[in-house]
């Protein structure tokens, strides 16, 4: 937002001033049509619009009594089971096992992701990031230091050619991981398609994707078996509730990308509670936010692997009204 303000304040606030608040779904979809705003689909248009839709959806809640679980579906899952999501493939192999374990350890996981290959950036040089060797040699070190009882999960970040991922695939489905993510760069389709086919772990991806069409075509053409919208980047969860359920009626399932800061872990939980084709374990990067709040319905913290989903009204949050008197409102200006 940093960034992306001037979107919020010209292309998306004008349209939603005076609508009714009832209709959001149909709302959602007409404001991709004002002001030409499809030209900016993407996360572009997607962040500053999923900051609307979770506040008029608080809003909602509030109004209602109801959570925002329970105004984007039914409640499914009051305790969302969560996994350490881990970043460090620019590291030494053994500065990232001690970095992993040491996450891990933290939150008493009992699911972790780790990365593979390097970023879809960095193909023609990946070695000045990631050691040469890092993949192989972690693949199987992962699995012997945590046991065969702790989930696994990878994530390439689209950086491999359709051969390369089938062949670190295959070694993923040599030590039980439990699904390969964005294997090779996220907009190759039909090369999606060739990976899921020479495979049998589960291919994962959509943390990148903007498009329900995009969707629509992994999932009927089984380049996709585990979905991941972006409640953020994807413009919100009412949109990525779509692509849930599309999902779930192909016999797919369905789990949120998440990043870190902010409350995005809140956000998340929230849309897994009412996901009912929602995998074991959901995307977790730690507690940390600058935010401040209250929540009396839940810890927000991590037991045995889960988070307890807060029942309050809307968010179930309250936000420190002086956080909120230390910011300025920022104001449009149509030359930026």
């Amino acid at each position: 937002m940093n960034y992306l303000y001037p979107i919020f304040l010209n292309s998306l606030k004008p349209f939603f001033i005076d609508k009714d608040a009832r209709e959001l779904d149909l709302l959602l979809e007409k404001v991709y049509i004002y002001n030409l705003n499809f030209r900016l689909s993407g996360l572009a248009l997607g962040i500053p619009l999923a900051t609307i839709e979770f506040a008029i959806l608080d809003m909602l809640g509030r109004i209602a009594k109801k959570s925002i679980g329970q105004l984007i579906g039914e409640i499914h899952h009051r305790r969302v089971a969560v996994y350490q999501a881990t970043e460090y493939r620019e590291k030494p192999l053994e500065e990232s096992l001690e970095l992993i374990k040491r996450d891990v350890a933290e939150y008493n996981a009992h699911a972790l992701k780790i990365k593979v290959g390097g970023l879809m950036f960095m193909t023609k040089d990946i070695h000045a990031v990631a050691p040469k060797g890092r993949t192989e040699k972690i693949i199987p070190l992962i699995r012997k230091t945590f046991g065969d009882k702790m989930a696994l999960y990878a994530d390439a970040n689209g950086f491999y050619s359709v051969d390369e991922a089938i062949r670190v695939g295959k070694l993923l489905e040599e030590y039980g991981y439990g699904f390969f993510e964005e294997p090779i760069p996220f907009d190759w389709y039909e090369e999606t398609k060739q990976v899921a086919d020479a495979l049998t772990i589960p291919i994962a991806g959509g943390e990148q994707e903007y498009s329900l069409h995009g969707f629509r075509w992994l999932i009927a053409n089984d380049g996709l078996q585990i979905v991941q919208p972006d409640n953020y980047y994807f413009g919100g969860m009412i949109r990525s509730m779509k692509v849930a359920r599309m999902a779930q009626a192909f016999g797919k399932d369905c789990t949120p990308h998440m990043s870190g800061g902010g409350l995005g872990y809140l956000y998340m939980v929230h849309f897994v509670s009412a996901l009912p084709n929602a995998i074991a374990h959901h995307e977790f990067k730690g507690l940390n936010t600058n935010v401040q709040f209250e929540c009396k319905t839940s810890s927000l913290s991590v037991v045995d692997g889960k988070i307890k989903v807060p029942t309050g009204p809307g968010l179930g949050v309250d936000i420190d009204p002086d956080f909120i008197k230390k910011h300025e409102v920022v104001k449009g200006d149509r030359t930026l």
